[in-house]
């Protein structure tokens, strides 16, 4: 079983090298320069990094870099297409975890939640400690704590669901946190059900993103041509921010044109450690075949 609390320890360092490297790239920091930002030795970095990743340092780096992100878009014109036209619903989850989609009537939508119990409790991940909201229907919530409160992320909840009952109950969502970030390289994973609320075109986004294989990025072109509205790339932008379930439904996999990683809601350094970590994943599985 995997040890989310020391991933999400171990996270915490990361995220201070990504974060010292977007600011003194261009000066190409040492080995020993980055673990200083993180409070650590040169060696202690070099081994927590291994164990968070499965790589060295200067090679995870790599995958982070504006030349690979335009790698990961290149020949995606066609990506999502090729993923419906398989049938792979579910294709961008690791080791085939399935994820259902299963949005609100619009009835629901406009009562926004009302009589709607959802449990919710904070726990680690190997990305940062999560604040997880699960209904009776599926998971309709997932933030990165990102050194907020337990009022400001309830606070933010809360506007999206704005008439549910909210119930802190941790061990009701410990398990689904489990089984989002714990990747059994055996068995059939059971599948995960997402239940979520918003606008017709924010929902066929959202379905768009869970197509968008791992390893692989789009861009948001990519994603208004895919759903019929080659021009409305601003709208998807829009909709792609509005995701109630980061990680799960991928908005990290979209980047901008020109292969740059953007905005993201968990942070730019959260969406580099995401998609670096995703891709050196994807390659030691295709080694492996």
């Amino acid at each position: 079983m995997t040890d989310l609390k020391q991933l999400a320890r171990d996270y915490e360092r990361v995220e201070k090298a990504i974060q010292y490297l977007e600011t003194h790239f261009h000066t190409q920091p040492s080995l020993g320069r980055i673990a200083e930002s993180t409070g650590l030795s040169e060696f202690h970095f070099q081994r927590l990094f291994s164990r968070w990743v499965g790589i060295s340092p200067k090679r995870f780096l790599q995958y982070l870099t504006k030349e690979y992100a335009k790698q990961m878009i290149a020949g995606s014109e066609r990506l999502l297409d090729a993923a419906f036209d398989a049938g792979l619903s579910g294709s961008g989850r690791l080791h085939d975890l399935f994820v259902a989609c299963e949005a609100v009537t619009p009835g629901q939508y406009k009562s926004r939640g009302a009589d709607l119990e959802i449990a919710y409790g904070i726990h680690p991940s190997p990305f940062g400690d999560c604040l997880i909201g699960s209904t009776e229907r599926g998971i309709c919530w997932l933030s990165f704590v990102r050194g907020l409160g337990e009022k400001d992320l309830l606070d933010e909840l809360a506007r999206h669901w704005k008439n549910a009952i909210l119930t802190r109950n941790p061990d009701r969502t410990g398990p689904v946190m489990e089984q989002i970030f714990t990747f059994p390289s055996t068995g059939d994973p059971a599948p995960l059900h997402l239940y979520v609320q918003g606008t017709n075109f924010q929902i066929k986004v959202w379905e768009a993103l869970l197509k968008i294989p791992m390893g692989r990025a789009v861009t948001y072109q990519d994603i208004a041509r895919h759903i019929g509205m080659p021009k409305a790339a601003r709208a998807v932008g829009n909709a792609v921010g509005k995701n109630p379930i980061p990680y799960l439904i991928p908005c990290h996999r979209v980047i901008r044109k020109m292969g740059e990683f953007g905005y993201y809601g968990g942070g730019p350094a959260r969406k580099k450690a995401i998609l670096g970590w995703e891709a050196t994943v994807y390659h030691r599985l295709v080694d492996a075949v």
